[in-house]
């Protein structure tokens, strides 16, 4: 599967993913509205099944591209930070609700999600998707690794100056729990927020396999099964771990 990350406006969607040969293409947290936007988080809030969804449904078809997209996703009363994954044929596999939220900025908006895994099969690769602040949360991307995530997508908004994150820690999961990891920011401007870009895609080894860098751009890499189990013989993390040993250690 050749995933690729838009780091760019959602306006370009169409555009990019009807230009790229990527199997998959990933955007940023909340691209569908904007993430700093307060009280209109609410007024543009709408169900996964909304009117957003039919019409990121319809270009996926129509670009034969399956598609990760960020949104506020309203359900009853509540309105959760979420992302959703479609897959080529428009067919909607996966949506999930922001976990940990961050801060002011989060937990004014949103309520917390309060499922940790959200998978689906995509392409033979079994895809789980995180969002931001999740990924800095160790014992959230293992119990993906655990639940046979092979691609952890995570759309985010990392502003500066926390460019450490994208930079250290993305490949660091991704290393220690033998997993690929496609992470995609915004680079925009939105009031005092300045997102920082530096997307990317990180393989079960730790190594960057691509990168942008500070403004809009179009990456992409290759993932494979073969690859994750190769890692995972190499580097034996997931097969060494004592559960045992844990209990009671991570409450």
């Amino acid at each position: 599967m050749k995933v690729a990350i838009h780091q760019g406006s959602f306006d370009d969607l169409a555009e990019v993913a009807a230009g790229t040969d990527a199997d998959l293409v990933v955007t940023a947290e909340m691209s569908t509205t904007g993430y700093h936007i307060g009280a209109r988080t609410h007024e543009l809030a709408e169900p996964a099944d909304g009117p957003t969804a039919a019409r990121i449904s319809a270009l996926a078809r129509e670009t034969g591209t399956a598609l990760v997209y960020g949104y506020p996703e309203r359900d009853g009363e509540h309105v959760c930070n979420s992302v959703q994954l479609v897959d080529a044929t428009g067919r909607r596999l996966a949506n999930y609700r922001k976990t940990h939220l961050f801060g002011d900025l989060d937990k004014a908006w949103f309520t917390a999600g309060d499922e940790p895994v959200v998978q689906a099969d995509l392409g033979g690769i079994r895809v789980g998707l995180l969002i931001c602040y999740d990924v800095e949360f160790p014992e959230l991307v293992r119990a993906h690794a655990l639940a046979g995530t092979e691609l952890l997508v995570v759309p985010t908004a990392l502003m500066s100056p926390y460019e450490v994150v994208a930079d250290t820690l993305v490949p660091a999961r991704a290393y220690e729990s033998q997993l690929y990891v496609a992470y995609a920011n915004r680079c925009d401007t939105e009031q005092e927020l300045t997102y920082c870009g530096r997307s990317c895609v990180v393989a079960p080894t730790g190594e960057v396999l691509a990168r942008a860098g500070a403004g809009p751009a179009v990456i992409a890499a290759d993932v494979t099964r073969d690859a994750v189990a190769a890692s995972r013989l190499e580097n034996t993390h997931l097969a060494d771990r004592r559960p045992e040993l844990y209990r009671g250690t991570t409450a």
